[in-house]
């Protein structure tokens, strides 16, 4: 067994120390109840993952608000009612020396219009394109309500941290409530909230600074952020640099690199230059810029990574320090310990298409099939890893019946 710099420990600013630099990124399990608490799937699906090896388990996005969905099984913690079930699944995700952290959001505009009549935004801004029907104007947010949702985050933080989770990540990416603050395309207000970067940065700016209260300098805490949106007039390159630049100053402990929203899906590999899918790591490239602006602050970048050699490459280029893995997980969820004995062979995942044009177009079957693999190992069984079209087309009608032409979260 050869050792190489994917299983060298990795130290945070905050002291923390992350055993490898395999970070099991989110994935909507919608392995919530009906009532959005944690079911017990749950607790075996991350056992899995942390007996499989990773280094950090990220859980899929949690809510801070039971109004704004993401879904409708999505997890949401206000209080501490389900502080039992929590400590379950957060040990279960620490098995093996693994850390196991919890990706906090708030949907904002980005919450289906079968679960939100009137979603809250930065402006009064709709969503645009093919997934614009899905989705019901936004009303925007008062003062109040800002300063209630900031507050929301460092509750819910305290909560996780006091339930034995040993990180909390923000989201600030992909079209959600806080990259919809940092966009001039969605946030065209007027107020301190609004206009400059500055000012559109504040709010990630202030929920960072309420979790840190809540939960202390020797917590970590990180960021997915998008490194631009690819939408006209939306946040940029130049914009992301300087947040990140922002974040450094403030000590974040950890930054993962993503891209694109609901309108422009680019973490979902849509789109993407075949040069880009070649060298497998997404956003590589812009990883390479932040580098020069965060020297000392680990990065990741999720999205595309299939194979060991593009995998060791990636960091001893130095341009990140952990590899971001989602999808290839549910398959293989020991592939960390694969790749430790050798015996890990590059994934190609199965293309999931049913030649319905709508449902391939908005990805729909292929969230649900993983949402089903992850249901498949949170009851003890083993994932499939090929794709039989019609028998589960006919399995999701059966169980979900409307619901599949619903929009439904990204896994990256």
């Amino acid at each position: 067994m050869q050792t190489n710099i994917l299983f060298e420990p990795l130290q945070l600013p905050c002291g923390t120390v992350i055993k490898n630099r395999f970070f099991k990124s989110a994935m909507s399990e919608a392995l919530g109840t009906n009532d959005n608490k944690p079911s017990l799937l749950l607790p075996k699906l991350y056992q899995k993952w942390a007996e499989g090896g990773a280094g950090i388990i990220m859980t899929g996005n949690i809510m801070i608000d039971h109004t704004a969905l993401g879904e409708p099984n999505n997890v949401v913690i206000e209080n501490e009612e389900s502080v039992d079930l929590l400590q379950k699944w957060a040990d279960a995700g620490k098995q093996n020396g693994a850390h196991h952290w919890v990706q906090l959001n708030h949907p904002g505009k980005q919450s289906p219009k079968f679960l939100s009549k009137e979603p809250v935004a930065p402006s009064r801004i709709p969503l645009s394109g093919p997934v614009a029907k899905y989705f019901a104007p936004p009303r925007e947010l008062t003062e109040d309500e800002i300063i209630d949702t900031i507050k929301r985050f460092g509750h819910t933080a305290s909560i996780v941290k006091k339930a034995g989770f040993t990180g909390v990540q923000i989201h600030a990416a992909h079209g959600y409530l806080i990259n919809q603050f940092l966009s001039p395309y969605h946030n065209q207000r007027s107020d301190q909230w609004g206009g400059s970067l500055e000012n559109r940065m504040r709010f990630l700016l202030e929920v960072y600074s309420e979790i840190r209260h809540h939960v202390g300098d020797s917590f970590p805490i990180a960021i997915k952020l998008n490194s631009a949106d690819f939408q006209r007039g939306g946040f940029t390159e130049e914009e992301s640099i300087q947040v990140i630049q922002t974040l450094v100053k403030m000590k974040i402990d950890l930054i993962e690199i993503s891209g694109g929203n609901y309108e422009k899906p680019m973490m979902m590999g849509k789109n993407v230059k075949e040069s880009t899918q070649k060298r497998e790591a997404y956003f590589l490239e812009f990883a390479r810029k932040a580098r020069a602006f965060a020297p000392q602050t680990p990065l990741v970048v999720t999205g595309g990574f299939r194979s060991v050699h593009a995998m060791e490459e990636a960091c001893t280029s130095g341009a990140i320090d952990m590899l971001g893995i989602a999808r290839p997980f549910v398959l293989i969820p020991d592939l960390p310990n694969q790749i430790r004995r050798g015996t890990y062979q590059t994934q190609n995942l199965p293309a999931i298409k049913t030649g319905i044009k709508p449902i391939d177009k908005a990805s729909l079957l292929e969230n649900f099939w993983y949402e089903y693999q992850m249901a498949r190992i949170g009851n003890g069984k083993t994932p499939h890893h090929h794709f039989n079209r019609l028998s589960f087309l006919l399995h999701i009608l059966l169980t979900q019946g409307t619901n599949l032409f619903q929009v439904r979260r990204n896994k990256r």
